[in-house]
């Protein structure tokens, strides 16, 4: 049994799924299919998600006319997840997966009925944690593109030298015991995190403001702060924490070089252009857009409008286009990052865990006794 023959669904993803496309756009899928029995019942064989071009070369039958031969000039790219773990994923909020879900009917290509019954549940995955989701990979783009349009104006002129860090040459406490006073730091930190999911959404917001304010009146707004004060609580050595926050310093620097020699090496040329052209890669200003009003759109009205072609895709692609300057989109993202902490939500804290291990396991089921896993 082939992957097709396994698949639940699939549909057009990107900016076919969009309407944000033009003819020259890449072909991009996203699916879910069922495993094998022998991955689903036994010990060594696994399937979590298939994302080889050459295995998705299987559904290049099923593309209308068009599109199988654009996909024949450009690699088929896309992600075909497996049941539970496109679950967990739709579960925890992510923007693609919960794309295929709310996707509309002319961009899918294949449907089964376990598919479809998979698809009347689509509401069920979300929940306010698409505030953090949607947020979070729209502020992913920001940072990128701050980076860049930083680099693209003035990168790194050479790889940092430990010295410039107040470093010796040579180290003189070992990398393992660095990284497990680091560990234990990190551990602290994370015990001080508050959960506020289950809360109303007022109660919460008042919560944060207010975890907030006293972080600020207790100094410890940023990140290096934090880590001074876990460290003293933990009871870590004053002279081992200098020498971690330095090592973490340089660490940084020589990271964000490697990264900026990986990133003039291998810059997609369309996309330097657009940096050359207007400041800042304006299609991933696109994408942050997009990404900040669908999440705004689902705690307003529950429901997730991946179609944007009767919406704002007019908008989108002028901003792709250069219509927005690199300070008015960091304007924008600021006042929509602003806007979506603010919603009252329509929409549950989470999602209902006990549902989400039901429609899994009755699909499954469903699928064992109809024969379609061998």
């Amino acid at each position: 049994m082939t992957l097709h023959d396994r698949t639940l669904l699939l549909a057009l993803a990107g900016s076919r799924a969009h309407g944000t496309h033009s003819p020259e756009s890449d072909v991009d899928l996203l699916g879910v299919a069922l495993p094998t029995a022998r991955a689903l019942l036994g010990v060594h064989e696994r399937f979590e998600q298939e994302n080889d071009p050459e295995a998705l070369a299987v559904y290049r039958g099923v593309l209308p006319r068009q599109l199988a031969a654009a996909s024949q000039d450009t690699k088929l790219e896309g992600t075909v997840y497996a049941l539970d773990k496109l679950l967990r994923l739709a579960e925890s909020g992510n923007p693609s997966v919960l794309e295929l879900l709310f996707t509309r009917e002319s961009e899918l290509l294949v449907q089964t009925e376990l598919g479809a019954r998979l698809r009347e549940s689509a509401t069920l995955f979300l929940s306010e944690r698409c505030r953090q989701t949607f947020g979070g990979y729209a502020a992913r783009q920001l940072s990128r593109i701050q980076l860049h349009h930083r680099w693209h104006h003035q990168g790194p002129e050479r790889a940092p030298t430990r010295a410039e860090f107040g470093l010796p040459e040579r180290e003189r406490v070992s990398s393992d015991a660095l990284r497990a006073a680091e560990s234990e730091v990190r551990k602290q930190l994370e015990s001080w995190e508050v959960d506020l999911t289950d809360l109303e959404p007022a109660t919460r917001l008042s919560l944060q403001t207010q975890l907030e304010q006293t972080l600020a009146q207790w100094k410890l707004a940023s990140e290096e702060a934090r880590w001074e004060a876990a460290g003293r609580w933990i009871g870590v050595d004053t002279h081992l924490m200098e020498l971690m926050k330095l090592e973490r310093r340089w660490r940084s620097a020589r990271g964000e070089w490697k990264r900026y020699q990986a990133w003039k090496r291998n810059r997609n040329p369309q996309r330097a252009e657009l940096e050359a052209r207007f400041g800042y890669d304006t299609k991933h200003g696109a994408h942050l857009v997009r990404l900040m009003r669908m999440g705004q759109e689902i705690l307003r009205e529950g429901t997730l409008h991946v179609w944007r072609g009767d919406r704002d895709a007019d908008e989108l692609l002028a901003i792709r286009g250069g219509a927005w300057s690199y300070e008015r989109l960091l304007e924008w993202a600021d006042q929509a990052r602003q806007e979506l902490n603010g919603i009252e939500a329509v929409v549950p804290p989470k999602p209902d865990r006990q549902k989400v291990e039901d429609l899994c396991v009755g699909l499954t089921r469903a699928a064992l006794d109809s024969g379609r896993l061998e």
